[in-house]
């Protein structure tokens, strides 16, 4: 049986979630929402897509949809995805997970109460390099964990460009910040390769008081750009996480981490893609850090039409997260990363808010 999918987004969801469907066997994308009738028809028109929807409660409702692809500010989306859920729907869900913590609480129980897959688009765990890096933990590698850093830094608002879809970033009360958006797609990735979180200690502050545009024009923003997180792990492994999206120069993706046994560094020089990430690692016993060639079987597979070096770079991976979501809607095992582990992010950005709001270390176990 053919599942059919529709995607709320005209953006980012026919830019890169539209081919990394069209890349899994089985699936079909039969219809496009936006929040206007002229853009929706527009963009089904320019995607091949047979229906446009301006009404994205209409398109979670529609009964030939199997899949509701949710994209858009997280405000939004929330009600989409109780109402996809609701209405028997399987939900691909874009990150952050909720607006806060509260309404990421009502998603989490609606998709409970749902028996339906869900699914969050937090697709670096399966870039090729750190699918290595998990299996090599899995054997051991590090030895017992000791600590590590993780830094996120990317220049999206130093010199912002006024076509840049995501400037509502600014804007306060949507669900967004440095931390809940890069944050997310770090903790997410921190939370698969070493397990959960205990307590943390966290900065979370504004760096840019004003973005300016080259033709004088200025936002001045009510969100924060700048987060730094100690993490300590159940396993005891204490792990620094910085991140920023107003970083000068920024240098990109950096997750290195060391144990009895060995050492391992993963870097990009921007958001971690399949083509760029590079990982290093060593022992004890070498005494040197190495380049790790990844292997064929991570790179390329029968299971998806993309490889590693397809273009948009996020397709790869979008792809494999979302083969695996068929695959559980098919009773082929679990679909990863899960609602259950976004609920996990949530709670440890709750946590965040809360040590930086009241200057203390902060137990996840603290989190309902």
């Amino acid at each position: 049986m053919t599942l059919k999918v529709g995607i709320m987004s005209a953006n980012w969801g026919a830019f890169a979630h539209l081919p990394a469907w069209r890349s899994v066997p089985g699936v079909e994308v039969v219809a496009i929402c936006t929040s206007r009738r002229e853009t929706a028809e527009a963009a089904a028109k320019r995607c091949g897509i047979d229906s446009p929807f301006w009404d994205a409660q209409a398109m979670a409702a529609h009964p030939d949809i199997d899949i509701l692809d949710c994209g858009t500010r997280p405000s939004v989306r929330d009600p989409v995805v109780a109402g996809a859920l609701r209405n028997g729907k399987h939900v691909y869900d874009a990150i952050p997970f909720a607006t806060n913590i509260d309404r990421a609480r009502e998603l989490r129980d609606t998709w409970k109460a749902s028996g339906k897959v869900g699914v969050v688009d937090a697709f670096c765990e399966w870039l090729p390099a750190h699918r290595l890096v998990k299996e090599m933990l899995d054997e051991g590698f590090l030895g017992q964990p000791f600590g590590g850093t993780c830094m996120f830094h990317l220049s999206l608002f130093n010199k912002p460009n006024p076509h840049f879809p995501y400037n509502w970033f600014w804007q306060a009360g949507l669900g967004v910040s440095a931390l809940r958006n890069l944050g997310s797609h770090a903790l997410h990735l921190l939370i698969f390769l070493f397990g959960g979180i205990q307590e943390m200690v966290a900065h979370d502050g504004q760096l840019l008081r004003e973005w300016r545009f080259p033709d004088g024009s200025a936002i001045k923003p009510e969100t924060n750009d700048f987060a730094s997180l100690l993490l300590r792990f159940h396993s005891g492994l204490v792990i620094q996480l910085q991140v920023s999206w107003s970083s000068t120069v920024a240098p990109g993706w950096s997750l290195e981490a060391f144990g009895s046994k060995g050492r391992f560094a993963v870097t990009a020089p921007r958001f971690p893609t399949s083509r760029d990430s590079t990982l290093h690692a060593g022992t004890l016993e070498s005494g040197r850090m190495e380049k790790i060639d990844i292997p064929e079987r991570l790179l390329r597979t029968a299971e998806v039409e993309v490889d590693f070096a397809s273009d948009p770079q996020p397709v790869y991976p979008m792809a494999l997260s979302m083969s695996r979501m068929v695959q559980s809607i098919r009773g082929a095992g679990p679909a990863k990363p899960d609602f259950d582990q976004a609920w996990a992010v949530e709670c440890a950005l709750e946590a965040a808010r809360r040590s930086a709001e009241e200057r203390r270390w902060v137990r996840l176990a603290e989190i309902r």
